[in-house]
């Protein structure tokens, strides 16, 4: 009997204490997350080559690996309230490389992100090769399996989930509820928190934050970019395969990046 009564209490003193961190937990509503985007060129320039069956160029990705470091890194920063966020990138003037071997789609797609999370709308602005892009749609649905794993990213706890995108492309998100918005980095929201960790693994690349700074958000800080042509996902979805139908197999590893 008294061994009962002890577990009674321990468990009540447990659950007592719980509820006392639950209510002691600060939540973020309001702030500027910097992200940290990783490609791993090695893996991205071999899948061009072997896609394009491209032997001869073993010499220059040879050459290509001994000059540059094997992860090329750019940062992106996530200004968000609890209704919208703006996803961006920092102007940096960048010297020009008519060097296919060293560049790819994915590992330097820079969009710019709008998204209104009581309507579930975005306005994105895609720049396409010499053509910019303003894509207005709903919110990319994504049917994501949350798991019991956890990680801790910037010190905030987070939670791991899993999808599928596009039918084939495996995402993998790290999201924090001590942060509620459903937001994220690029096209990714719809989870109970923000995403501060996100891999695509089989494209080789991901993004994590590596900075969380809680400060007042202005409306003007988040307006959505105005510039480009005007086009939804179906759209721009009929104009990339026109424009690529002849490219070879590459055309659907560029098509993917163009897509996120």
């Amino acid at each position: 009997m008294k061994t009962t009564l002890k577990y009674t209490i321990l468990f009540a003193l447990v659950l007592f204490s719980k509820r006392i961190i639950a209510q002691n937990t600060h939540f973020v509503q309001n702030g500027v997350i910097e992200f940290e985007k990783r490609s791993n060129m090695y893996a991205l320039l071999k899948k061009q080559i072997y896609n394009d069956h491209e032997t001869d160029m073993d010499e220059a990705f040879d050459q290509y690996k001994k000059k540059n470091s094997q992860f090329k890194i750019t940062k992106s920063t996530l200004s968000f309230t609890k209704d919208k966020s703006l996803y961006k990138w920092p102007t940096v003037e960048e010297t020009a490389n008519d060097n296919w071997l060293g560049s790819d789609v994915l590992a330097d797609l820079k969009n710019t992100i709008a998204t209104n999370f009581n309507s579930q709308t975005s306005t994105t602005q895609k720049n396409i090769f010499e053509t910019t892009f303003l894509v207005k749609d709903s919110v990319r649905k994504i049917n994501w399996k949350i798991t019991d794993e956890t990680r801790e990213i910037v010190g905030y706890e987070c939670r791991r989930a899993n999808a599928i995108i596009m039918d084939s492309v495996y995402v993998v998100a790290y999201y924090s509820n001590q942060i509620p918005v459903s937001g994220g980095p690029e096209s990714f929201t719809g989870l109970p928190g923000m995403i501060l960790g996100l891999a695509l693994p089989h494209e080789n690349v991901t993004w994590f934050a590596t900075k969380i700074t809680e400060v007042t958000v202005l409306e003007k800080d988040l307006l959505s970019p105005t510039n480009g042509k005007p086009v939804n996902n179906s759209a721009l979805k009929i104009i990339l395969n026109s424009a690529m139908k002849d490219w070879g197999e590459n055309s659907h590893l560029m098509f993917k990046a163009f897509s996120l």
